[in-house]
Order: C-alpha cells, then structure tokens, then sequence
C-alpha cells in the first residue's frame, strides 16, 4: 500500500524543539520530492519546506532558520526538524509527495494523515 506516515508530533513549550518524520511505504520516497506542509485552525494550508530527489531544499520565510528538513534514504524517512517553536507554528503538519519542486498543495496529490503540534507555555 502505498502511503506516508507522520510522526512525532505533541505538545512543546515556546522556544522547544520538535522533530516529525514522515515514513513512507509501497515506494522509494528518495525518487520523490517531500514536502511538508502545515494547517492551522481557520488557515490555509500552507507548505513549509520540500527536499527533492536531489537533495535541493526549499523554506517558507516564516520557517528559514528555524527549521530543517532531510532525508534518510535507508529508512525511507523525511524528517523535519524544527527549532524555537512560537505559538503561532500550531498546527497539524502534514507531509506529501510530488514530482515537481513545489510547494503548492495542489501539485501533491499523495498526502498523510497528519499529526498535530501545539506549541505552548
């Protein structure tokens, strides 16, 4: 079955750290680019950073520093590590996969299921 799978998500204290990965099976998720994206309650979804075949990454602005993505081919995992958390980084985080160097929602037709992140005092 071809599908992927978020993990690590949970509650962190402003200024935290949190790492998400993103684990793929039926396919090789290094042939494809991995984004991930985010979704806030009464927002948009909104992407914050992909990884190609390649190796190329790209950030939102509002997550450059912050944040980094990478890839573990052997476990056919992408991962996003995102550093001093902020209030507003709440949301449910979502990663997919595309052919295309995007990060528009619409070029994604391969999504997982989500998992949340709420960043607290």
């Amino acid at each position: 079955q071809v599908q992927l799978v978020e993990s690590g998500g949970g509650l962190v204290h402003i200024g935290g750290s949190q790492r998400l990965a993103c684990t793929a099976s039926g396919f090789t998720l290094a042939s494809w680019t991995i984004a991930w994206f985010r979704q806030a309650p009464g927002k948009e979804r909104e992407g914050l950073s992909f990884i190609s075949s390649t190796f190329r990454t790209l950030y939102r602005d509002s997550v450059k520093g912050r944040f980094t993505i990478s890839r573990d081919n052997a476990k056919n995992t992408v991962y996003l590590e995102m550093n001093n958390l902020k209030p507003e980084d709440t949301a449910v985080y979502y990663c997919a996969r595309s052919r295309l160097l995007s990060l528009k929602s619409s070029d994604f037709p391969l999504w997982g299921q989500g998992t949340q992140v709420t960043v607290s005092s």
